[in-house]
C-alpha cells in the first residue's frame, strides 16, 4: 500500500463530512485533490470505501465505516506523536487541540490561555467550538485532545477531571421585580415565560429539572444561541437557565440579574474529557495541569452563581 498522511487526513475529513466539497474547505484544498486520495487510497485497498451520489454526497460503504474508523485512530496517534516528539528536551510545546460549548468559553477559558501563556510559551492551542454532542464526537474522532464538558455526558471510554460544579440560575430581566430576589424556585420560574435554548441534550436537561418537581415550563420563545436568549431576556421577553456566568455579564451594567435557584439539586461537574485509553503528550498533561491549579486556586469560582446553602 501507498499513500501519504495529507492523503488519510482528507479521506477522512470526506467521510466525517459526508462531502467532497465541505471537506475540500475545511482542509483547504481543491475538490479534485480529495477526489484523487480518495482514488489513490480505494485503489490501493482494492475496495471501495464511499458510495457517490451526485448531488447527494458520499456515503461510507460497510467497508469504508471499518477504514475510516482505524484512519481516525491512526491521525489521532500521530498527532500524539509528534506533540511527544517536540515536547521533548523539558520544553513543554506543540499544539493541544481543544473543544468546548461557545456558549461558556468565553468565561472560563481565557484565563487559562493566559496561564498557559505566562508558564509554557511554547504551547499553542486551537479551539474548536460546538455543543454537548459535537465536542465529545471531536474527541471520539481524534480532531482533538480534550474537550470541556459535563460529568453527565461523558462515555466509558473517556476520563473525566472535574473543574466545578455549575449550577443551575435564572436570568432574570431588571424589569421583573423577582430579579431583586436573593433566590427563586423552579415553582416560580415555571409560571413566568421562559427563554428556552433549543442545543442537544440542553433542553432535555432543563425540562427534566421541572419535570422531576412535577412542573412544566412556560416555554415562550426558543434560540440556539445563548447571546440571543440573553438579548430576549435582557428585552423583558422572559427569563432563560443557565449553568456558566455570561463573561459580559455585569449587575450593574447589564438589563438582567443573575437569580440563584433555591432548590436547584443534581448538580452537574464541568471539567475535562480525554480519551481513557491513550497516554497524553507531555504538553497535553501541562495543559490540564494549569487547568486543576487554577482549579484549587479557586479561580472558576468567578464562573458560576452558587445555590444559595
Amino acid at each position: 500500500m501507498n499513500f501519504t498522511l495529507k492523503q488519510l487526513r482528507y479521506v477522512e475529513a470526506a467521510g466525517r463530512l459526508g462531502s467532497i466539497a465541505k471537506a475540500a474547505v475545511e482542509v483547504s484544498i481543491s475538490q479534485s485533490s480529495i477526489i484523487a486520495s480518495i482514488d489513490a487510497l480505494e485503489a490501493s485497498l482494492d475496495y471501495a470505501l464511499f458510495v457517490r451520489t451526485p448531488a447527494k454526497g458520499i456515503t461510507p460503504t460497510s467497508a469504508g465505516r471499518e477504514a475510516l474508523q482505524l484512519i481516525r485512530t491512526y491521525l489521532n496517534q500521530t498527532q500524539q506523536f509528534q506533540s511527544e516528539l517536540q515536547s521533548q528536551g523539558g520544553n513543554e510545546a506543540g499544539l493541544v487541540r481543544i473543544a468546548c460549548y461557545a456558549t461558556a468559553a468565553p468565561t472560563f477559558l481565557p484565563p487559562i490561555l493566559k496561564s498557559i501563556t505566562e508558564n509554557f510559551p511554547g504551547i499553542s492551542v486551537k479551539v474548536m467550538e460546538g455543543n454537548m454532542m459535537a465536542v465529545l464526537d471531536y474527541l471520539n474522532n481524534g480532531e482533538v485532545d480534550l474537550v470541556f464538558t459535563y460529568d453527565r455526558h461523558v462515555p466509558p471510554a473517556q476520563d473525566f477531571e472535574p473543574l466545578f460544579h455549575a449550577p443551575p440560575y435564572a436570568l432574570i430581566s431588571k424589569s421583573d421585580p423577582a430579579s431583586q430576589q436573593p433566590s427563586i424556585t423552579f415553582d416560580q420560574l415555571s409560571k413566568k415565560p421562559m427563554i428556552m435554548l433549543e442545543l442537544p441534550y440542553t433542553r432535555d436537561y432543563f425540562l427534566g429539572l421541572f419535570r422531576a418537581r412535577g412542573l412544566e415550563p412556560d416555554v415562550a420563545h426558543s434560540t440556539r444561541s445563548s447571546e440571543i436568549a440573553q438579548a430576549l431576556v435582557d428585552g423583558n421577553f422572559g427569563y432563560t437557565i443557565l449553568n456558566i456566568r455570561p463573561r459580559s455579564y455585569s449587575a450593574k451594567d447589564s438589563g438582567f440579574n443573575a437569580v440563584p435557584i433555591s432548590d436547584a439539586s443534581n448538580v452537574p461537574v464541568f471539567g475535562i474529557a480525554t480519551l481513557s485509553n491513550l497516554r497524553q503528550p507531555k504538553n497535553v498533561r501541562s495543559f490540564i495541569k494549569i487547568c486543576t491549579q487554577l482549579r484549587d486556586e479557586g479561580l472558576f469560582d468567578k464562573c458560576i452563581v452558587p445555590t444559595p446553602s
